[in-house]
């Protein structure tokens, strides 16, 4: 991650390796596919045990450096073409020399929430295991892992395919995997790579049953660790109440390529406000995930098991209901899974943030901001900028406007309306004339990140000429 938290941060005791000028680059062409041959035998690792080392190939990281800019990067300038990514950071880039639209990360910020995120994880007596769905960046991922994280959530194979690519060591699915050639895939690299470790989800006895079948037809040889995934009316996945968990529970004991871990769920499906009603429908969940461990402990084949749910909205209300769990039962791991905490936002997480509405708590920053240039002024009060759907988010709330470069901070403007390439801009008037570039808080990085396979990251957004430090290589 060039000057960012990447490399700049690392656990003492991990093994030594370049650390990486930057994280665009190429996929590496091997990745970390099974080989012909089985591995030496070793004892495999679980999903639980302690982590040793980086978790995560460092050197293939460090390896997008080498990635030759040109037209496949919307966010690349066209006197970048031609070069590295390490050769055109050192020319010391700016904003300046950047086009529109553009998506930024801002290094100061990306720092200061890594390591506020960590820090309440150690306080409060959990474990991370962020989703590296919302960045799909594996230097994002170091990043995270070299700040403490346990584990990388994903959310489906393709994602999963990435992670391994760059040799994440331990992975979360929280998922349920049935894809045959998936699960076969799976299994190899299981069998393959002893250090890997690996969870999933299951809700249903059916399921189990066909990744028993699937993996018994491909061979496999270590059990693939599953978690029974509860859930809660009107929501998403998940078995519906103790009693069908339970029975998902007891197919799992009698898959012999299965081996229960623990359980999990997403109380995010279930609310989406700090009211009073959604926080205690979060509880009442939480108490039944609670609950479903009790019942399932005499019985996990393991001295560790997990319990994990926690989404960036309510991870507070998690810690408060599961961590009494790991002093009940010995050995039980509480996991929370937030995403979004590394970017942040400036609109659905700023308002709902547990590290936001928490009195004394050390607040995130947003890390990402959009950048759009006035293009028409066809009304006295309406401008139209250059990016629009296919750059920005929209899903949870339309961007803010905050200021004009070179101008200064937007009073009493707000954006109405993005169509696919422009964004409607009311209410400025005469301080966005064309020609100037405005800048955007945006909300829900999920679906910013998305649309950016190359992001630059600033030394400080706020700076009067910020610098580009690094670029951010996503996989989506």
């Amino acid at each position: 991650m060039g000057d960012t938290a990447a490399h700049q941060h690392q656990h003492t005791g991990h093994r030594s390796a370049e650390e990486p000028a930057s994280s665009a680059g190429p996929v590496p062409s091997a990745g970390h596919a099974p080989s012909a041959e089985p591995v030496p035998s070793a004892e495999p690792v679980f999903f639980a045990d302690p982590v040793h080392g980086p978790g995560i190939d460092t050197a293939a990281v460090a390896a997008l450096a080498d990635e030759v800019l040109d037209w496949r990067f919307k966010a690349a300038p066209a006197d970048a073409s031609g070069r590295t990514v390490r050769d055109w950071l050192a020319t010391g880039p700016t904003l300046d020399g950047l086009g529109t639209p553009l998506l930024t990360l801002d290094a100061a910020a990306l720092d200061h929430n890594l390591h506020t995120m960590a820090a309440w994880c150690r306080e409060t007596g959990v474990l991370l295991a962020p989703h590296g769905k919302t960045t799909m960046a594996p230097a994002l991922w170091q990043a995270q892992l070299a700040a403490g994280a346990h584990a990388i959530t994903l959310a489906n194979l393709p994602q999963l395919r990435v992670a391994r690519a760059f040799g994440v060591q331990r992975l979360l699915l929280a998922n349920t995997l049935l894809d045959p050639a998936g699960l076969a895939w799976l299994a190899a690299e299981l069998d393959h790579d002893p250090d890997f470790a690996f969870a999933s989800w299951v809700d249903s006895a059916d399921s189990v049953r066909q990744m028993d079948a699937a993996l018994r037809a491909a061979g496999a040889r270590r059990p693939v660790e599953v978690l029974v995934e509860l859930g809660g009316p009107g929501g998403r996945t998940g078995a519906r109440g103790i009693p069908a968990a339970l029975d998902v529970a007891a197919a799992v004991h009698a898959a012999p390529t299965l081996r229960l871990a623990g359980v999990g769920g997403y109380e995010g499906a279930l609310a989406h406000d700090a009211s009073d009603t959604a926080l205690a429908a979060v509880r009442d969940y939480l108490r039944d995930l609670a609950e479903l461990h009790r019942r399932l402990a005499p019985d996990y084949p393991t001295a560790t098991p997990v319990v994990t749910a926690g989404g960036s909205a309510y991870f507070d209300t998690v810690a408060e209901e599961l961590t009494p769990l790991a002093s009940e039962f010995p050995g039980t791991t509480v996991i929370v899974r937030a995403g979004a905490y590394l970017a942040h936002d400036d609109g659905f997480y700023r308002g709902i943030s547990p590290l936001a509405r928490t009195t004394g708590a050390t607040p995130l920053h947003s890390a990402m901001h959009g950048w759009a240039r006035v293009v028409s002024h066809p009304e006295p009060q309406l401008a139209l900028l250059d990016a629009g759907k296919r750059d920005l988010p929209f899903d949870e709330g339309l961007p803010e406007p905050q200021l004009v470069r070179g101008t200064g901070a937007l009073k009493d403007a707000e954006v109405t309306a993005l169509n696919d390439q422009h964004t409607f801009l009311r209410g400025a008037g005469e301080h966005a004339p064309i020609g100037a570039v405005v800048r955007l808080g945006l909300s829900h990085p999920c679906t910013a990140f998305d649309k950016w396979n190359l992001i630059p990251v600033l030394d400080h957004a706020d700076a009067q000429h910020p610098r580009v430090v690094d670029l951010v290589r996503t996989y989506f």
